[in-house]
């Protein structure tokens, strides 16, 4: 079964080599090729994961040598492939729902001219991915990583006509390059301190480093994480890169590349758990961007960048829970797999409302579509139920043991972070809710475009509305039987560890209050969007909601101070380069040729002048001999 472990990044890999290099004359199947080979690469992981079942659980970890890529005296590097129940989980999410994604933009590019190309940037979307949970190295894991980034670039600015689009993925490119700076160093860190970078030898010595350099790997690893995540301070990339097509979004946000952040800290956590420091850190960022993305969510009118704020405040659960420790480590990976199945339904969902809307995204101008599309309606209020977490659906189960969890960290941090989780909590459920309301219910709100087209919203095509039925169906059942008889935490025990903590407070209270927080969001969105008409245009607003529409001035501050701070050092380098170094250089080279001017007057081509200045000199070593024997 080991064979099959590169052949889940095979098959994509070859659609991504076919797509874009086939030319033309795949045009008209070139979509299909897509996601046969995507499929394909599904297939694969189930049938590994059916063997994997069929094992003990000491023997669940496949491993699979294709070569040896870097063999340097002291420093080896291999192309060798770990398929265990974290990478497996990750196999599924990736494959399964990359699928159905690649399903649904059949439909959604069906009249893109390009789109052979897109479902080769598609394809390569996973490969890449799929190398990186695959790798059995830090080293080939960041092959992935970058592999992932650069994907991420060609589809975020497909659209490439639209200046927005370019910028967008310019963005989301160099911030991910900040982020993974921090990869880099920490690779290097681990073979300065262990000799290598393979997985087994530094996760299972990682005790025997000083804590000072496990914290410094730590930080940077939680930088990298940060990036790919979209975490804070490096999330501002994230809204902007809903100017991709909405496939991508869903991608993205569900399967790919912001799970990589959160899968990256989970499989290092015997670092972590070696550097409580660098976990601390870990957790305030989690707790951070929880927040910081649900403000943010509330007071968008584009349904993409709602459900981008959202992404940011759900993976920032993610992080929190995987900064608890082994507390944390299988409900962040749980959450995270419930994630997948309701926030790719929400984008599908939002996707095609746009579909049916002529591509309008503000939510001011939809209203009372659920007459006209009900499977959309149906769809998206599910995976809005989940992630809001309605009793019973995927979300509650996931979530609630984030915020259990939270609490279980016991003393002062765990009462704060707990907190933070239920104010987050109430906040989801309402921008959830104000999405829900100014979409779908009310009157109709569309006016006509530029070109007097008034939309005609519409049910979008089966090829569409499949997946989105499937991953409903995963939004609601997938939580509830993840928790039967605790089966996940069982499943990931033996690769994440598990511990329960002590909590201050019974599973019983936090369910409470967290039902008590879903009842305040929902209501208050009520009150102020389904029984109020929703204008037009949004109304000032407070300070809180104008700086929340700016996206909390994140990019504000990011243009102070490294824009403006880069630029005020460049100058003062160009100062101190034009005054200090040239005044040196410029200085000395004057001094030797003033001093050679007048040394030059020496040399005057006259032979009198020469017989003196000799005359002169061999007077002066006579007398200097004669008063050295005097002496």
């Amino acid at each position: 079964m080991e064979n099959l472990i590169a052949l889940l990044i095979a098959a994509p890999l070859l659609g991504a080599a076919v797509l874009l290099v086939g030319g033309r004359r795949l045009d008209a199947v070139g979509q299909w090729i897509g996601t046969l080979l995507s499929t394909t690469s599904f297939v694969f992981g189930v049938i590994l994961f059916v063997d994997l079942l069929g094992r003990n659980t000491d023997d669940r970890t496949l491993i699979q040598h294709l070569y040896t890529w870097v063999p340097v005296a002291g420093f080896q590097a291999d192309v060798t492939f770990r398929l265990d129940q974290l990478s497996m989980t990750f196999v599924l999410l990736i494959t399964g729902v990359g699928s159905l994604i690649h399903l649904y933009s059949v439909g959604y590019m069906e009249h893109d001219e390009r789109r052979r190309r897109f479902f080769g940037y598609l394809n390569l979307f996973l490969a890449a991915m799929l190398l990186l949970v695959l790798a059995d190295n830090y080293l080939l894991l960041y092959v992935g990583w970058e592999g992932v980034g650069l994907a991420s670039y060609l589809l975020i600015g497909f659209w490439q006509h639209k200046p927005s689009a370019a910028t967008a993925a310019k963005k989301a490119f160099l911030v991910n390059r900040v982020g993974d700076m921090g990869l880099s160093i920490a690779i290097m860190l681990m073979f300065t301190t262990f000799g290598t970078f393979a997985f087994g030898p530094v996760l299972s010595h990682a005790t025997d480093a000083s804590e000072g350099r496990l914290t410094a790997i730590g930080l940077m690893l939680l930088l990298a994480a940060c990036g790919k995540s979209a975490q804070v301070p490096l999330q501002s990339w994230l809204g902007d890169a809903m100017e991709g097509p909405t496939p991508v979004s869903a991608l993205i946000h569900a399967a790919t590349m912001v799970t990589a952040g959160v899968y990256l800290i989970v499989r290092s956590g015997a670092i972590f758990n070696a550097a409580p420091d660098a976990q601390l850190v870990v957790t305030v960022v989690g707790a951070v961007t929880l927040l910081f993305g649900a403000i943010v969510g509330c007071a968008k009118d584009d349904i993409k960048k709602a459900l981008a704020g959202s992404t940011m405040s759900q993976i920032g659960y993610m992080v929190l829970a995987a900064g608890l420790g082994p507390i944390g480590y299988v409900f962040a990976i749980m959450h995270l797999v419930t994630h997948g199945f309701f926030k790719a339904g929400l984008f599908l969902g939002a996707g095609s409302v746009m579909h049916g809307m002529n591509d309008e995204v503000d939510m001011r101008r939809y209203g009372g579509l659920r007459k006209y599309m009900p499977v959309t309606f149906i769809t998206f209020g599910l995976g809005y139920l989940a992630i809001i977490g309605f009793p019973g659906l995927s979300g509650f189960f996931s979530k609630d043991k984030i915020i259990e969890a939270a609490f279980a960290k016991g003393g002062t941090e765990g009462w704060i972070l707990g907190t933070c989780a239920l104010v987050g909590a109430a906040i989801t459920a309402f921008y959830m809710t104000r999405v829900m309301l100014m979409t779908f219910f009310g009157e109709k709100r569309w006016q006509p475009d530029e070109h007097g087209h008034e939309p005609h919203p519409h049910e979008s095509p089966k090829v569409m509305t499949i997946p989105m039925i499937v991953l409903a169906v995963g939004s609601v059942f997938a939580g509830g039987f993840f928790s039967i008889g605790d089966r996940f935490l069982h499943w990931l025990e033996p690769i994440t560890g598990h511990s329960e903590g002590d909590s201050p407070i019974s599973a019983g209270v936090v369910t409470g209050a967290t039902m008590v927080c879903l009842i305040i969001g929902v209501g208050i969105a009520y009150l102020q969007y389904g029984r109020r008409p929703v204008p037009a245009v949004a109304p000032r607003g407070s300070l809180l909601t104008r700086a929340a529409r700016r996206d909390l001035l994140q990019d504000d501050f990011n243009h102070v101070v490294l824009v403006r701070g880069g630029e005020h050092l460049t100058r003062s380098l160009v100062y101190v380069d034009h005054t200090l170094v040239d005044g040196v250089v410029n200085g000395t080279a004057a001094g030797f040729g003033g001093l050679s001017g007048r040394l030059r007057k020496l040399q005057n081509g006259y032979a009198r002048s020469y017989a003196v200045s000799m005359f002169g000199g061999a007077a002066l070593l006579v007398a200097a001999t004669l008063l050295m024997r005097a002496v």
